[in-house]
């Protein structure tokens, strides 16, 4: 028994370091937006230089989970959580290149005369980052309800793409001259999108730990597991 309460406190430990990392990736996403909205260079800076934080903060939680691996033996639960943490920690820390990715487009964009679809583009990070916040206490709790209905709002996330994607062409088309200044826009709008299809990752993590089975979320409920 002291055996496998140390094991579960320590898997407890990875799993607040986990929602730290999340804490840090959101803050990162919503900041680098922000940044390109106020046109805000410095920010960008910080958040692109942040980055490093944030990957630091990954490998810790991955040696930890693999230190957990090879000395305590986990075995069926216990060793899903842990191939699962490991994942979830490599999905956030994409997301945080994700939002350096933004921050970038922010500092190559400096004060360039150009129109930015801001609110459709606030729209998309806002979502997305509510996305992970609740995927992240989903995967937690092992929440396989919320886990199954978070997915489902990557439709809107979509949406929002198309819609960025036309006011940009429409911007390319009445102004050759910003082409190229309009391709990094169009990386935003993919960095936001992509954001929000490694959250369904995450959410199909949360399923595979509480049933042990591993697919593809999307469109799926409950009635459709075999537990």
């Amino acid at each position: 028994m002291p055996l496998r309460n140390t094991l579960t406190r320590q898997i407890n430990q990875i799993q607040d370091e986990l929602l730290v990392l999340g804490s840090m990736v959101e803050h990162a996403a919503l900041g680098a937006v922000d940044a390109l909205k106020r046109r805000d260079v410095k920010a960008a800076k910080e958040i692109f230089e942040e980055d490093q934080q944030i990957n630091e903060k990954r490998f810790a939680i991955e040696n930890a989970i693999l230190i957990l691996m090879a000395t305590q033996q986990p075995m069926a639960h216990d060793l899903r959580q842990l191939a699962a943490m490991l994942e979830v920690n490599t999905e956030l820390e994409r997301i945080g290149d994700y939002a350096k990715g933004i921050a970038k487009v922010t500092m190559l964009l400096g004060d360039a005369d150009i129109p930015i679809p801001i609110q459709e583009i606030d729209q998309m990070a806002q979502l997305a980052v509510s996305m992970l916040h609740r995927a992240l206490g989903a995967f937690v709790a092992e929440d396989v309800a919320t886990a199954l209905e978070i997915p489902k709002e990557d439709d809107k996330v979509d949406e929002l793409y198309n819609v960025v994607y036309r006011l940009v062409v429409q911007t390319m088309i009445s102004n050759p001259e910003t082409i190229d200044l309009a391709n990094l826009l169009m990386w935003v709008a993919h960095n936001l999108e992509r954001m929000a299809d490694r959250v369904t990752n995450i959410c199909e993590r949360t399923v595979f730990c509480a049933t042990g089975e591993l697919f593809e979320v999307n469109g799926m409920d409950e009635d459709d597991l075999n537990v």
